[in-house]
């Protein structure tokens, strides 16, 4: 089994598995100063920052190339079907998303700071998605 959270060779992060059959999780993982917490198998992934909501989607996926600022978060995803991503995002703000460089159009997170989006995966491919702040 691969490790279920790293830093990888670009100094970006990735976690998540969707090929297990159960749950399985890593807590205390530690990369720029926060402590990250991330739960996967098939049927849903999801990664918390110091105990907050950071993203989420259903079925599982994998996740590469994650990185955030204030103004921008960005990753590839990979996983086996239609899925549903949720990202914790400041709350009441206008966001514009970009899936595979498109420009998918402006969202707006709610009062909670949840930004819902949908990616079309089949097995062996990926999408890069690009949310940045307005």
């Amino acid at each position: 089994m691969a490790d279920l959270i790293y830093v990888q060779e670009n100094g970006k992060l990735a976690f998540g598995d969707d090929t297990l059959a159960a749950k399985a999780k890593a807590d205390g993982f530690e990369f720029g100063g926060d402590i990250y917490k991330v739960k996967t198998f098939r049927e849903i992934t999801k990664l918390e920052r110091n105990g907050a909501f950071v993203y989420e989607s259903v079925p599982g996926t994998n996740v590469t190339d994650f990185a955030g600022s204030d103004k921008e978060v960005s990753f590839t995803v990979s996983g086996t079907d239609e899925t549903q991503v949720t990202l914790g995002l400041e709350p009441e703000k206008d966001f514009k998303l970009y899936i595979d460089g498109t420009n998918i159009g402006r969202m707006k997170t709610n009062l909670g700071g949840k930004l819902v989006l949908s990616v079309s995966l089949a097995q062996g491919t990926s999408a890069t998605v690009r949310v940045v702040k307005q």
